[in-house]
């Protein structure tokens, strides 16, 4: 990361903890925001672009990953590095599927820490340069969380993005129900089912309505298909 790549958003509320990581990260040559609590995490990643997000999962008043899927709803693409003294595979799990890009265990060598974000900076980096994706006459682009069909813009709400985001990317490939529950909502529930179905119905109608051909279809038993034809 170099030049205005370099800023990161710590999210910390122990005091001492914070400070040892801005001093360090500061001294590495990152320009570092502090903030300790989840409403001022909110604050920040939305007011700010970050090169990297470390965010601590037990906050005072929001837990760390009620924070991260707010940002991430809200468009924040910044990559995630989160910071738990939850050490479980199920919370890395769930982490992680909740959209962190990143897992690190307290108590953690602050070497590790560095390379872990210096890590992720350059994955965002290569990201970026990737801000629009196509399938057709569909394009939806990644930064500033829109999408559209022959340059006419589809409003949609930040689930329905997330859902159409996710459809995009495995282009020409069925995707399930089950997988759209857990990759989109972070739920492993059956009972939830009917809540992919009202979603993917809405979500066709804005894409898929008064256009030359569908994009979003339906495999019987089986879950969607996004494609363009041809």
């Amino acid at each position: 990361m170099t030049g205005g790549d370099r800023r990161i958003l710590v999210v910390e509320d122990d005091p001492e903890t914070a400070g040892q990581l801005m001093e360090q990260l500061t001294t590495s040559g990152y320009q570092v925001d502090l903030a300790s609590s989840g409403n001022e995490a909110l604050s920040h990643g939305a007011a700010h672009d970050y090169a990297v997000i470390t965010i601590d999962r037990m906050l005072p008043d929001i837990d760390g990953i009620v924070v991260m899927r707010q940002l991430r709803d809200g468009g924040v693409t910044a990559p995630f590095l989160i910071i738990s003294a939850l050490g479980e595979v199920d919370d890395k799990v769930r982490g992680l599927r909740a959209g962190g890009d990143d897992y690190l265990v307290k108590p953690f060598s602050f070497l590790e820490l560095l390379a872990r974000v210096e890590a992720l900076g350059r994955r965002s980096n290569t990201i970026a340069k990737e801000t629009i994706l196509r399938v057709g006459d569909l394009a939806i682009d990644l930064i500033s969380r829109t999408a559209s069909r022959r340059g006419k813009e589809i409003f949609l709400l930040p689930k329905e993005f997330q859902l159409l985001e996710y459809l995009v990317r495995n282009e020409d490939l069925i995707v399930s129900r089950a997988m759209l529950l857990q990759h989109v909502w972070d739920l492993h529930s059956d009972q939830s089912m009917n809540i992919i179905d009202v979603y993917v119905g809405r979500l066709r109608r804005k894409v898929d309505d008064q256009q030359a051909y569908p994009l979003i279809h339906t495999i019987r038993g089986v879950g969607y298909c996004l494609r363009a034809p041809g």
